[in-house]
Order: structure tokens, then C-alpha cells, then sequence
């Protein structure tokens, strides 16, 4: 049967995912994956940090089949309950002014982007430059993949939008240098993610906040991946220091449904007019359902205090890991977004199909780092298992 369908993929899909891992997962159930032979997987990649909830969350399932039932989709020509509800809670979780909502991160981002050009031509300025970091991630339309500070992502598409600018991570110096009054925004991630779970230094995103104000740019945060409780916040940004203009959501927003958003505050927030931006599918009611039950679990129950107790147990671990193995370079991260960078005498992807074959899902990122990026209902004795696997694995 797996081979019948691996057939089909490699016939009719675009190849745009090389050859994939040999598994096709059919069921979930708490923090497992099951195939098509029944086989069980622990989730530590949560559909590259998206299921936070996991899979058995009856609230959310009924909320959706609810939404199936009764209405899924109209447009955004009329006012529709779950998305001004989600709107609501969202900004005051976020402590944001406003927000739209997408179909997915790379959208959300593309919004952004056009949110800052309008608020510089909205005071009489045509700033294009958008400053993004070197090894950053934010998505693969050709305006997000010009975004992405990752030289890999950008010779096959060439010529790129001109608009942006990469400094090296938590380098004030060159940022220094780099940003101008003719900088339209700053857009940077609290954590690295595909670039290789790089931190962001609490002085750097302040100097970000600082030189923004100076220079009279926004400061965006693409929190795709931090956002939403990875961390053990709500938003990892303000735990850093500053507060951005723009904030970017996806991935976690709707734990499985697909739904991005961006938010503003201040003056950013009334940049866009009417006319200025829209989706067809943006902000459906199923989509809003999903990511309303979502936020509202996360901000009315003890799930992130678990997210960052569990998240600290497994950096510990992995930790004391690294102690026992020299071929572990550093362990980085913070919540339920760690990773480690290991010694290029091991490859992070022969890792992984190992850990696959013994039932463990993670993933890769930089270089050559181990990811894991569980639902927020991991528990001890889930880490447990990985690190006596990954031990054997090393």
C-alpha cells in the first residue's frame, strides 16, 4: 500500500519535495502518528511545529466538525462571528492593535511587507528596503524567498526583488551600518528557525527596537514558528525586550489548519485602508474556528506553563546528552524549540531516518542541526524514550 501511493506521488506531484521519507502516517492519537501498517511514531516535529495540541483534543474536533456542519466558508464581503472573535482575543493575547488573517505564513509575511511600504507611503515616503538576517527563513513566494536570508533558496529564481538586506544575527555593528532613514522595516525572528534554531540575544532586539525608532522603520517579528506558545510565551518577543510594530502568525495558530496572520499596533496598525489588501479564503469560519479554539485553550489554561517546564526538561536532557557525546556541538533553544548542532562527522539526517526507523519523528535545520519541535502535550516519559533512542543512535 505505501509503495503504491509513493508510486502515485512520484508519477502525478511535482517532485518539489525530492524523495520523501518512507512513511505515510494515516491516524494520530495524544503525541503518536500511526501508518499505514499500524506501526507507532512519538511526534517531535508536530507537522513541522503546527499540531500544538496534538491529537487527541475532543474541544478542538468538535469545534471544527460544529463549523462543517453549520458553515465553513461565505467571504470576507460580510462580517463573519469566529474571525471577529479571534481578532479580538488574538490582539489582546498579543497585546496588538489590530490584525488580518491569511491562508498561511508566506501570506502573512507578503502582508507585512505590503503593511510597512504603505505606512512609509502613507507619510509621504516611498521606503522600499527591508532588513531580514543572515541563515532567516520567511517563506517561499518569490517576496519571502527574497526575504530569506539563505543564498541556496535564491540562484534558480534570480532576479530577486532588490528590497532587501541581510546582516548576521545579533551583530549591532552591522546592523548599525545597515539600516537608514531609507529603511522601510526590520523583520527578524526571536529564534532562527530553518537557519538552524539560533537564538536572537535580548540586546539585539532591543538594538533592533532602538534603531527602528531612530530611523523612524517598523520592527517586524516573523514569530511563524516562536509564536503561539512554542516558547513558553504566548509571543516570544516581548520576553526579549521589546515589542515589535508588526507581528506574524502561523503554524501553531490553528494546530493543523491552515491560517496565518498579521497584527499590528500604533500607527503601523492603521496603515492599510480599505482597497489596500484582501483574501478570498482568508479568515473563513473554519479557519477562525480552528485557530479561536486554539487561542483560547493556550491563554486560559496552564498549557504554556507545561510548554516551558516540559520544554526545560528536554533541553536538560539533551544537555546532559551532550556531556556523554562529543560529536554534539551546542544544544540550543527555548520551550518545545530545541535543537542540536552536531559535529559535521555525523550527518543530522542520517540521525533522523534512524530515529524514524525506531519510531521517533523529528527533523533537520541549518546545517546540521536535530530538531524537535513536539506538540505542547509532550510529556516526561515521551523525552524519556527519544533520549535513550538517540543515545543508541549516537
Amino acid at each position: 500500500m505505501q509503495h503504491d501511493i509513493a508510486k502515485l506521488d512520484e508519477k502525478y506531484f511535482m517532485q518539489v519535495f525530492g524523495k520523501r521519507l518512507p512513511v505515510c502516517f494515516t491516524r494520530g492519537e495524544d503525541v503518536y502518528l500511526f501508518d499505514l501498517d499500524g506501526k507507532k511514531y512519538t511526534d517531535f516535529l508536530s507537522g513541522i511545529a503546527v499540531n500544538c495540541l496534538g491529537y487527541s483534543d475532543e474541544g478542538y474536533k468538535s469545534a471544527l466538525k460544529s463549523c462543517v456542519d453549520n458553515l465553513m466558508h461565505t467571504s470576507n464581503y460580510f462580517y463573519i462571528e469566529p474571525q471577529a472573535k479571534l481578532a479580538e482575543i488574538l490582539c489582546k493575547a498579543t497585546d496588538m492593535d489590530n490584525v488580518f488573517f491569511q491562508n498561511s505564513g508566506a501570506e502573512a509575511v507578503e502582508g507585512a511587507l505590503k503593511l510597512a511600504r504603505k505606512y512609509h507611503y502613507n507619510n509621504g515616503g516611498q521606503r522600499t528596503q527591508i532588513i531580514t538576517m543572515k541563515d532567516s527563513f520567511h517563506g517561499r513566494t518569490l517576496a519571502t524567498l527574497a526575504a530569506t536570508g539563505q543564498d541556496k533558496f535564491h540562484e534558480a529564481y534570480k532576479p530577486l526583488i532588490d528590497s532587501f538586506t541581510y546582516v548576521s544575527p545579533n551583530d549591532i555593528a552591522e546592523l548599525t551600518s545597515a539600516i537608514s532613514g531609507k529603511t522601510a522595516a526590520v523583520m527578524i525572528e526571536p529564534i532562527i528557525g530553518e537557519g538552524g534554531i539560533i537564538k536572537i540575544t535580548p540586546e539585539y532586539f532591543a538594538a533592533v527596537r532602538a534603531l527602528c525608532d531612530k530611523h523612524g522603520a517598523l520592527m517586524i517579528a516573523d514569530e511563524i514558528q516562536t509564536g503561539c506558545g512554542r516558547t513558553g510565551e504566548f509571543l516570544a518577543s516581548p520576553a526579549l525586550g521589546a515589542m515589535p510594530d508588526v507581528v506574524i502568525l502561523a503554524k501553531s495558530l490553528g494546530s493543523g489548519f491552515p491560517i496565518g496572520a498579521f497584527l499590528a499596533r500604533g500607527k503601523a496598525a492603521t496603515a492599510l485602508k480599505a482597497g489596500d489588501h484582501g483574501s478570498t479564503f482568508g479568515g473563513n469560519h473554519l479557519a477562525c474556528t480552528a485557530a479561536y479554539y486554539v487561542v483560547n485553550k493556550l491563554t486560559t489554561t496552564d498549557i504554556l506553563t507545561h510548554v516551558m517546564d516540559i520544554g526545560a526538561y528536554l533541553k536538560q536532557q539533551l544537555t546532559d546528552l551532550k556531556q556523554e557525546f562529543s560529536c554534539i556541538q551546542q544544544v540550543r533553544g527555548k520551550g518545545l524549540m530545541l535543537g542540536i548542532d552536531l559535529d559535521e562527522e555525523i550527518d543530522a539526517k542520517d540521525v533522523l531516518k534512524k530515529l524514524l526507523s525506531m519510531g521517533f519523528v523529528t527533523a533537520t535545520a541549518g546545517a546540521n542541526v536535530l530538531r524537535f519541535l513536539p506538540p505542547y502535550t509532550i510529556q516526561r516519559q515521551h523525552i524519556d524514550k527519544l533520549i535513550a533512542a538517540l543515545k543508541q543512535v549516537l
